[in-house]
Parts: structure tokens; sequence; C-alpha cells
């Protein structure tokens, strides 16, 4: 499958966990009408960005009225749908996670956020993510019908050794579910996802929420799909939109060939590895 209909589904996140559940249903029905096969929804997108609320939205999957919306809504719309972010809980440990069905609305993977967001930023932007959050130990590659598909969450995307042994592993496409807020979403947003998109020759989608003024936290929205030159293929504005795309992968071979980055490693020198489970 060379060329791909991505989605992503950039909602406006409020209070009421059920409301926002039902929004994302209906985007999600609206980007598969629209012709999509890969259907992204963004980071923490059942709940307000705020690490003290996260334990109260927290779900256990098998179960939970979120990852029932993500399986069936995956199976009903005949497509691959990378639930954004939820906080997930296992045990007494609750994560930042990233679940991943099939058009068959089976589980595919899911991801859990390994960078917590612990800043305290210009503006009085103060994000503790570890003082409710635990830390994700995997990282995440699975197979598609259209090749390997890699999933990381927001503040991952800033570690280039993560996104690189990614590459190492044959993810052709980078899914981002992130959450930059109003400082560093003018100043990075752009700069960052471009970066790793260029430097690993793959698409990146980066996957927003809406902007909110009025909430304690005001994402920057501006999802975005970038190609493996660089190139910005479809970007959003700043409120609700679908934002749809077409990706082609015969891209990734032909820029590879041209300017072969990755073969051009001096191995010899140097390494990159892993120290998970997680074959490079």
């Amino acid at each position: 499958m060379d060329i791909v209909e991505v989605a992503v589904c950039q909602l406006n996140v409020g209070e009421d966990k059920a409301a926002n559940i039902k929004k994302a249903r209906a985007m999600i029905g609206q980007a598969a009408e629209q012709g999509a096969r890969l259907v992204v929804l963004p980071e923490m997108f059942n709940c307000p960005y705020r690490a003290e609320v996260f334990p109260g939205f927290a779900e256990t999957y098998p179960g939970g009225d979120t990852f029932n919306m993500l399986s069936s809504a995956a199976e009903e719309e005949g497509i691959y749908l990378v639930g954004g972010s939820v906080p997930e809980r296992e045990g007494e440990r609750v994560y930042n996670a990233s679940y991943i069905f099939g058009p068959d609305g089976s589980l595919l993977g899911r991801h859990r956020k390994i960078h917590l967001f612990d800043v305290e930023l210009p503006g009085g932007i103060r994000v503790k993510e570890s003082s409710t959050l635990g830390p994700g130990e995997e990282i995440t590659v699975m197979s598609t019908a259209f090749g390997p598909l890699g999933v990381v969450i927001c503040y991952d995307i800033r570690f280039p050794e993560l996104i690189r042994l990614m590459a190492l592993q044959g993810a052709k496409i980078i899914i981002v579910p992130a959450a930059f807020n109003m400082t560093t979403g003018p100043a990075h947003w752009d700069l960052v996802f471009r970066t790793r998109a260029v430097d690993n020759q793959l698409f990146v989608v980066a996957a927003s929420p809406a902007r909110d003024v009025l909430a304690g936290y005001v994402a920057y929205g501006h999802s975005m799909v970038v190609d493996p030159w660089g190139g910005l293929v479809a970007r959003a504005g700043s409120g609700e939109e679908v934002l749809t795309a077409a990706l082609d992968f015969t891209m990734i071979d032909k820029i590879r060939s041209e300017l072969p980055l990755l073969a051009h490693r001096r191995t010899d020198l140097y390494e990159l590895r892993s120290l998970c489970n997680c074959p490079v």
C-alpha cells in the first residue's frame, strides 16, 4: 500500500469525559467519511491536561468507556486508529498511554509515554507529570498494512535517540499525539517535528488538541503532517478540525536513495542501541 490517507482529529477537550469521548467518536466518523484509513487523536483527548486530574480519569484495559469506543470505532469504520493518549491505570500506577487498534477492532499496540513532562517554563507554566504518572519502558513500533508504524507521545519527540531507534526498527511513519503549549508551541512545534522527519527520512504526524484559551493548560493546536523531506503536507489551524493528508510511502525510498543518511552512518565509530526488549 503505497498511498494512505491519514486524518488527525483536532478536538476541543473539556471537563466532561463522556462528552469528550462522544466528540472524538463523531470526528473519527467524519475522518473515515473523508477517506482516511489511518486516524489519529490528540494527547489526553478524554480529559483536561492537568496532572492532578489524570488518576480520576484513568481507565484499565480491557474495559472502560474510552477503550471500548476506540476498539468499536476502528472496527465499525474499518480503519487503523491511534487513540491519541489517555490516562491508563495498571495496579497502583497511572500512565499516559496511547492504544492503537486495527481495522478489525483488535489491539495492535500500546505506547506509554517514556519521558515525563516535568518543567517550569517562561510565563509561569509549570507541569509535573511525574506527580501522578509513571514512565513507560518500551519503544513502540508495530506492523500495519502500509508498513511499520511508530508511536510516541508529546515530550518523547524531543529525544532524537528514541526516534532514530524507531527508524532503525523500520518505522515509515511516526505518530505523535502531543499537547504543546503557548510557550513551547510557537517556539518549537514546527522545528522539532520537521527536524525528526528530515533526520530519519520518514513521515511524522503530530496530533494536538484544539486551543481553548479558557483552559488551565492552553494547547497550541496546529496539528500537522510532515514528509520525509521536511515539507509540510498539511497543517491545521488552532480550532477544532479534521485534518486530512495523503502519505505517499514511495517518497521514503526515493529520498533515502538520493540522500542516504541512514546508510552513511559510521557504525565503526559510534552506535545506538536499545536497552529494553525492543529489537533494533
